[in-house]
């Protein structure tokens, strides 16, 4: 599933594309998505896109009355393609802006395509979101802050999209390694000075895997097609039973909340 980095790469690659130009039609080719596609969504042509925002893992088409909200699901891709592409069995969605068109294509079809007219940070799937992890929000105070009297383990709770948004199952295991925290250990148990630990690795690593281009590890391309290539960085991920980058032994896998963790016994206490 695209996480932060993924989706961070695709509102990029889309915003020096998409910004500025006018919706000159929307193609249809299956509605049947995690959400139906609305009637509403069919009848925004016309207007101008403002902005690419993203909250979380939503990206967000400003068009001045209202915001398109898109998600990638599991296995979806956004791309910026000419107008005479021919869509594949899975391209669901087109939305043309003159001379290229935004598609998406979505083998699973558990992505998003929906519009609303109201505050879009009031929005159902937006508004219980919690901190963005790459702003100044989160900081070492606000983290120690938000884990006292957690028993949940520090692992589950930093994918707690309610609590911090974005940090999925990849970047988690990452960030911990790189702060030497078992992933195991309650929330509620660690410093202030772990916390500010975990805070600089969560930036650090969301920020490095931005730069990479995220992680392409099945259907992910950026918004011009490219792969990303984080995943050849991994301190952990996807590492079980292989020697450690920094101490040499063997990395662990153990499942958490139904996702596999991975994680050094040594390095991480």
């Amino acid at each position: 599933m695209p996480e932060l980095p993924e989706v961070e790469v695709t509102r990029r690659g889309l915003a020096t594309r998409l910004e500025g130009r006018v919706i000159s039609a929307v193609a249809v080719r299956d509605a049947r998505l995690r959400w139906p596609i609305s009637r509403a969504v069919r009848d925004i042509a016309g207007r101008t896109v403002r902005a690419v925002r993203r909250r979380g893992k939503y990206l967000l088409l400003d068009c001045g009355d209202g915001h398109l909200i898109l998600h990638l699901g599991m296995s979806g891709s956004l791309r910026v393609v000419p107008p005479d592409t021919p869509a594949q069995k899975h391209d669901h969605f087109d939305l043309a802006l003159g001379d290229r068109l935004l598609r998406l294509r979505d083998p699973r079809r558990f992505g998003a395509v929906l519009w609303t007219e109201g505050a879009v940070e009031k929005h159902k799937l937006i508004a219980h979101l919690g901190i963005e992890p790459l702003s100044r929000a989160l900081d070492a105070a606000r983290l120690h802050a938000l884990t006292r009297g957690s028993r949940v383990a520090i692992k589950l709770f930093l994918m707690d999209a309610k609590r911090i948004v974005g940090v999925g199952n990849i970047y988690a295991s990452e960030s911990l390694f790189v702060a030497g925290v078992d992933p195991r250990k309650p929330a509620g148990k660690i410093s202030l000075d772990k916390s500010k630990a975990l805070v600089g690795a969560i930036k650090r690593t969301l920020h490095k895997a931005i730069r990479a281009g995220g992680s392409t590890l099945r259907d992910f391309v950026g918004a011009d097609g490219n792969p990303g290539y984080f995943q050849q960085r991994y301190w952990v991920y996807d590492r079980a039973g292989l020697p450690c980058r920094r101490c040499g032994t063997k990395i662990r896998r153990i499942v958490q909340g139904q996702r596999s963790t991975f994680f050094c016994p040594r390095c991480q206490r």
